[in-house]
């Protein structure tokens, strides 16, 4: 998951490892707490398959040559170590390839990558899909809870004590939920022009 929420990220414009590790807190719950440990390696890898590759950073601003003012020298000093103390990491900055992007498209909408633990890191990153894969994505979560609301235990099953019972009427509210929230997402799709026909959609990726 941390790949994709990486190239996702990197879709949007060259960055570098700090500011990489900001936005995957702020946009991605579930990577909140991720490591520099992890996206470090993580570049590393997709930069040695060619999914990404490391740009010249913007050159820095110079500092000011000795005006012969103590203060003046004192800051520039400062300056120069706050420059330093950032580290080559800070300064590495990386950008999505062409075949970065083929692949990050593709594992996006691939119906084989189904499962719960990664839709809501898919669906946060839907914005890249075209419509039809977005509403593909959201019919597909749909179809998985309403069999998971099947195999829920029923809330009067005589065999359920009042706290297994508790437990399943939880679990029945929180599908119900998430049902009711996918229907709501769905039909704002299908206003939005998803299920234009096949023609078109064939047309426009070609374009």
């Amino acid at each position: 998951m941390l790949d994709l929420a990486l190239l996702g990220l990197l879709d949007e414009g060259p960055q570098h490892g700090y500011e990489l590790r900001k936005r995957l807190r702020t946009q991605f719950g579930l990577l909140a707490n991720v490591s520099f440990g992890s996206i470090y390696p993580a570049l590393s890898r997709l930069e040695a398959s060619g999914a990404v590759a490391t740009v010249e950073p913007a050159p820095q601003l110079a500092v000011a040559p000795p005006t012969g003012s103590l203060s003046g020298e004192r800051a520039a000093m400062r300056a120069r170590r706050r420059t330093s103390s950032r580290g080559r990491r800070s300064r590495k900055v990386y950008r999505i390839t062409p075949t970065g992007r083929q692949f990050f498209l593709a594992r996006l909408t691939d119906p084989a990558a189904d499962d719960a633990r990664s839709f809501t890191l898919r669906l946060s990153l839907a914005r890249h899909m075209e419509p039809a894969d977005r509403l593909g994505l959201m019919e597909r979560r749909r179809a998985q809870l309403i069999g998971q609301q099947a195999e829920i235990p029923q809330a009067d099953d005589g065999a359920l004590d009042e706290y297994a019972r508790s437990v399943a009427e939880h679990i029945a509210e929180g599908v119900e939920q998430d049902i009711a929230w996918l229907d709501r997402l769905i039909e704002a799709e299908r206003a939005n022009g998803a299920s234009a026909d096949p023609d078109r959609r064939k047309n426009r990726r070609s374009a």
